[in-house]
């Protein structure tokens, strides 16, 4: 075990101690400074202590982004517990399918998420449930049981926490749950190395700066908006804006008008504020480290942001890598274009064959990647099965992404190896085909998948939702713009036009409920083409 504490809570008293009054939140129309923050982290660590929790114990929070999200987390962080986001967007048995795995001792509840929790109280061992009742930005609860305790009350008590909790890099840090939307979820473990050696690799890449300006508008139970910048934000003396969601409006006003320098988003945040109308004469200037991750980004939309002198820089990772594995420096935007870069500084990535577990020694030669690290988790809470699936006994994390690397040792991301379509033979990655229909100007979201078909096994299908809907697009149209890029057995046999395509709480396209929709449309109803050389074998 290494011997040096590596916790949160000393740097931030230390910015608390030498500028106190340096903003250390704006949420929403509330600013608190440095000073203001750690007595607000101490005072919610006291009542925690107080209540009996320490190490060992696990702190949930259900509730989109808010100051109480970031207090919570500090505040599990001071007495030496875990920290578990809850994602609020998943259904009620979703949630309690995570609460029964990750059994924590506090659950502090935003009121909506409240009354989702309620009514299984009584069959979850959570000793003490809280419901935020001092936020401002947050309607008043109704009609909610009398289990809940009072969050404002829980804080308001004089109170003395004792010195924070020596965390060190095996200690847990953090449950963030993956796959909540199909099957039984699994708790990635985050260690406070995984999350301390994260920040390590983006200081060492990414041209961020002490007192920078981050922006969270990504949901921060992912571990993108949580630990990309937010907490390095934090324990570096910088400014954090917190949005509780994401208005592409408003995020460019923040952008211009609080001189932003660096946030994190996932490419559909990018594309919805570049359709805003100020965006044309919307000065970016102090923008310089903006991180898109999530998806793969459609290279049109690195153009218009490359226009605005804004260079977008991607990554690549997932909440197991905590969250990065590979960057692309901005310098080489362009000249790898699409690309997710190469490892990150202390991070080891590599290319596998699937089939025989062997390396691909071949550029641009496609397998799945594998990623190895002091930043990379070492499994799933409570689930040994899962964990001997995907981290091999080396210590290597099969990351379930298929990718390739070229000549130069940059990686490029093909598609997930479960939303590969097989068709006719042929491999097919859905991702290529978003890309090329995401550049569409009257396309403003597309989801691909593959579907059933009696002769080939399966066919591509194409979701899309469109800027003008009394004017929807065609499979005929949608295909010969797509055939203007790709080979005719990728095109699309199936279109189908939605008012929105649907995605997760990450902002990653939701391919398990997409492909559930499919099940409840009629097949009927959507366009398809019947001509055999649509197919592989007129490719």
């Amino acid at each position: 075990m290494s011997s040096v504490d590596i916790s949160a809570i000393p740097q931030i008293e230390r910015h608390a101690s030498l500028h106190p009054r340096q903003a250390a939140v704006i949420y929403e129309d509330h600013v608190l400074d440095y000073a203001a923050f750690f007595a607000l982290v101490r005072r919610y660590a006291a009542a925690l202590r107080a209540d009996g929790v320490g190490p060992g114990d696990r702190v949930a929070y259900i509730g989109v982004n808010s100051l109480t999200f970031v207090t919570t987390y500090f505040a599990a962080v001071w007495v030496g517990a875990a920290f578990v986001p809850v994602n609020f967007r998943l259904a009620a048995a979703e949630v309690r399918a995570l609460l029964e795995d990750a059994r924590p001792d506090v659950l502090v509840a935003e009121p909506a998420h409240a009354a989702l929790v309620d009514p299984m109280l009584g069959d979850l061992a959570i000793r003490r449930p809280l419901l935020v009742d001092n936020d401002p930005a947050i309607p008043p609860a109704k009609g909610l049981s009398s289990a809940w305790g009072s969050f404002a009350a829980f804080l308001d008590q004089d109170l003395t926490p004792g010195a924070p909790v020596a965390r060190y890099d095996e200690d847990l840090a953090a449950l963030l749950y993956t796959s909540g939307t199909t099957g039984r979820p699994k708790g990635v473990m985050l260690t406070h190395g995984n999350v301390w050696w994260n920040w390590v690799n983006v200081d060492s890449v990414v041209d961020t700066r002490v007192g920078d300006v981050t922006l969270a508008i990504a949901p921060l139970f992912h571990i993108g908006g949580l630990n990309a910048l937010t907490l390095r934000t934090f324990t570096r003396g910088g400014t954090v804006v917190i949005r509780r969601a994401f208005d592409p409006a408003r995020t460019l006003t923040d952008l211009v008008d609080l001189k932003v320098n660096a946030m994190f988003l996932v490419p559909a945040m990018l594309a919805a504020i570049q359709r805003q109308p100020g965006f044309a004469d919307a000065d970016l200037s102090h923008l310089r480290s903006t991180i898109a991750a999530g998806a793969p980004v459609p290279p049109a939309l690195i153009a218009t942001y490359n226009e605005k002198g804004v260079a977008l820089q991607q990554a690549w990772g997932l909440t197991e890598t905590a969250p990065f594995a590979t960057y692309l420096e901005s310098a080489m935007t362009e000249a790898k274009l699409g690309s997710c870069g190469v490892g990150m500084p202390y991070t080891k990535v590599k290319v596998m064959s699937p089939a025989t577990l062997e390396p691909v020694t071949k550029s641009r030669e496609t397998g799945e990647l594998w990623v190895s690290g002091p930043n990379v988790s070492s499994g799933y809470w409570n689930n040994p099965e899962a964990t001997a699936a995907a981290f091999t006994s080396d210590g290597w994390f099969r990351t379930g992404d298929i990718g390739y690397m070229d000549e130069d040792g940059y990686f490029f991301i093909v598609d997930r190896l479960k939303d590969m379509i097989i068709s006719g033979g042929e491999n097919i990655y859905p991702a290529e085909i978003e890309n090329v229909l995401s550049a569409h100007r009257d396309i403003t979201d597309v989801a691909v998948i593959g579907v059933p078909d009696e002769r080939w096994g399966e066919s591509v299908r194409a979701i899309i939702s469109v800027a003008d809907a009394t004017a929807p697009l065609g499979l005929d149209e949608v295909r010969e713009y797509a055939g203007g890029f790709l080979a005719r057995y990728k095109l699309p046999t199936s279109l189908l036009v939605v008012d929105v395509v649907p995605r997760n709480g990450a902002g990653k396209l939701d391919k398990p409920l997409i492909r559930r929709m499919m099940e409840d449309i009629d097949p009927r109803t959507v366009e398809t083409l019947q001509v055999a050389e649509s197919y592989p074998s007129g490719a």
